[in-house]
């Protein structure tokens, strides 16, 4: 798994969309960007692609693409069309963009970054979320964080593992 992360400014969500796929279909990896006010570490992204690995081998997936159930699990949400808004909008955003190889492939995942760096300006932007988005999108609230030894980003991770008990 590699993370480009940055600022993109897009014009056309559905074109901005289809270079994703475009660069994906290339390299044979799984791409999905993310607003970067939403994910609070790279282990939340890491978190995410796992389970939904792990839904996907055991034939527990709700989303046919492998992409969109990352955003599923990333989002903490079954339901597709709420997991969209952890994705990218049009606009200039800072984003972070997930490459995965399903086969492991470091090579094919160094190739899509290759690939989409033309569409990001770099600049490091995991762990710089917007709390209080956050804290709105997973509803978290006062009581639940003075409550935890952690912070919010013990509860991000937990509310991506808990989605598969959810189920």
């Amino acid at each position: 798994m590699r993370l480009l992360d940055g600022t993109t400014t897009v014009d056309d969500l559905d074109a901005f969309l289809a270079t994703l796929d475009d660069v994906a279909a290339a390299t044979g990896t799984t791409v999905q960007a993310f607003d970067a006010d939403y994910v609070v570490s790279a282990a939340h992204l890491e978190r995410a692609l796992d389970r939904a690995d792990r839904a996907i081998a055991r034939g527990e997936n709700v989303a046919r693409e492998r992409a969109v159930e990352l955003l599923c699990y990333a989002a903490g949400r079954r339901q597709i069309n709420r997991a969209l808004e952890m994705g990218v909008a049009e606009g200039e955003h800072r984003v972070v963009v997930l490459v995965d190889s399903p086969s492991g492939d470091e090579d094919d995942e160094a190739e899509a970054v290759e690939l989409l760096r033309d569409h990001v300006d770099e600049a490091p932007v995991p762990g710089e979320y917007d709390a209080g988005a956050v804290r709105a999108f997973f509803d978290i609230g006062d009581a639940e964080l003075d409550a935890v030894e952690g912070g919010l980003t013990e509860l991000v991770l937990e509310r991506v593992a808990l989605l598969d008990v959810e189920k």
